[in-house]
């Protein structure tokens, strides 16, 4: 079966290449969700990566922007914040301007002095000796999960697995009512959805279902609010000075950068490491022969998929990069998925090698203020599916074609059918 998933990919690839190589440069919209659904984005960004590492797009429907595809490029983008401003009111973190109706600022996007204190409030869920307390728990889910899965008959492993101990990771972080826990999904799919992807039918819908998701939370942390502080990031937010007097806005807003934080990311590349294996029989192999390659199979899994593939910034002042004149009020897309396959940055970064010497060396993540302020979790989760998974199955086969997300954001897939032999 890989023969002819694998034969498939290769033929679209070809094509792709050969139409991303016969237009124009100045046509060029990598942003635009199609190649990302269809996998075909690769030659259109390894274009740019040689020829016009900063490129002007004049040709997308939701307006102009500036391409940074080049590893160091991007690191200058975002570490340098004083210039490329995040603020939600300039238009946000993702390609496409936030529409008015839904400007709730979360700390992803603020700019300094109001981002590092809400930020800071959530952090600590994330030191060591809580992601200690977490691992024990998200064994036995793991454990739990993988124990039920069926075994010679064709299901989807995103809907099985990935979706599943995510929400339920989220669910802990919140101590969200646990028998509701899918709705975290389904407002995670929505936040971050396009008009054309079928996932909701009109923008009152969306709207709607959006501020179901603020109700439910504003009822959460009325309750919290009023009891003794917990562990868990509602009431964190309700008792910290930096978030306490938060509006219904910045907290929905929040709320949201949270879900889909820790609901995508890791859920994306749960899937895509079941995929890269299969596409790379040869590295599935060696992970199977040693299981202590986990520790270097997980960030480069991370780097692999790049589970969101773009961060936008907003120019604050006129600014040279690459050679070009980026204008005060322009937009700038730094494109992580271009840069965890520079070449000149990570050796071989168009294969998918297990046991690199550096596999850190990667972007998925972020840099700067806005450094992903989950990510030693999505790398626990990571770690301790696959040590689990490893104890239990020689193989899960991907036996047809992944169905990709409709986003040149969220960089996941909707479906993975695969196939566990008893």
């Amino acid at each position: 079966m890989h023969g002819t998933i694998n034969a498939a990919r290769n033929e679209r690839l070809r094509a792709a290449r050969e139409k991303a190589y016969a237009t124009p440069l100045s046509e060029f919209h990598p942003g635009h969700p199609e190649l990302f659904r269809s996998d075909t984005l690769w030659p259109y960004f390894e274009r740019l990566r040689n020829e016009e590492p900063v490129h002007f797009c004049s040709t997308s429907p939701v307006g102009n922007y500036w391409s940074v595809t080049k590893y160091n490029d991007i690191m200058h983008v975002d570490t340098n914040a004083a210039i490329f401003s995040s603020d939600v009111k300039l238009g946000g973190i993702m390609l496409r301007d936030v529409d008015e109706r839904y400007q709730w600022p979360s700390f992803i996007a603020m700019d300094e002095p109001k981002h590092g204190p809400q930020r800071k409030t959530v952090s600590p869920l994330f030191t060591p000796s809580h992601l200690d307390r977490l691992a024990v728990l998200i064994r036995e889910r793991s454990a739990e999960v993988l124990d039920n899965l069926p075994r010679n008959e064709t299901f989807n492993w995103v809907e099985r697995v990935s979706i599943e101990l995510t929400t339920q990771m989220l669910a802990t972080l919140f101590d969200f009512p646990w028998e509701d826990r899918r709705k975290l999904t389904r407002w995670s799919d929505i936040a971050t959805a396009l008009p054309k992807s079928m996932i909701y039918d009109s923008e009152e819908q969306r709207l709607a279902e959006l501020g179901e998701c603020g109700d439910y939370f504003t009822r959460l942390w009325n309750e919290r609010v009023n009891v003794e502080p917990r562990s868990d990031l509602i009431s964190m937010m309700a008792h910290s000075e930096a978030t306490r007097q938060m509006d219904r806005d910045n907290l929905l807003g929040n709320l949201i950068l949270l879900i889909v934080g820790g609901n995508d990311t890791t859920r994306n590349s749960m899937t895509g490491s079941v995929l890269a294996l299969n596409e790379n029989p040869d590295e599935y192999d060696k992970l199977r022969a040693n299981p202590a390659l986990i520790d270097s199979f997980v960030p480069e899994v991370i780097r692999w998929q790049t589970p969101l593939a773009h961060m936008r910034r907003t120019a604050l002042q006129d600014t040279e990069l690459g050679g070009k004149l980026i204008k005060k009020g322009d937009r700038v897309v730094m494109w992580y998925v271009s840069g965890n396959r520079d070449s000149d940055v990570i050796e071989n970064a168009d294969n998918f090698i297990i046991d690199r010497a550096r596999p850190r060396t990667h972007m998925a993540f972020g840099f700067g203020i806005h450094r992903c302020v989950g990510m030693r979790l999505a790398e626990l989760q990571l770690k301790i599916i696959w040590e689990e998974i490893l104890k239990r199955f020689d193989n899960i086969e991907v036996v047809g074609e992944p169905k990709r997300v409709y986003s040149s954001f969220v960089k996941g897939y909707e479906t993975l059918p695969v196939r566990i032999n008893a």
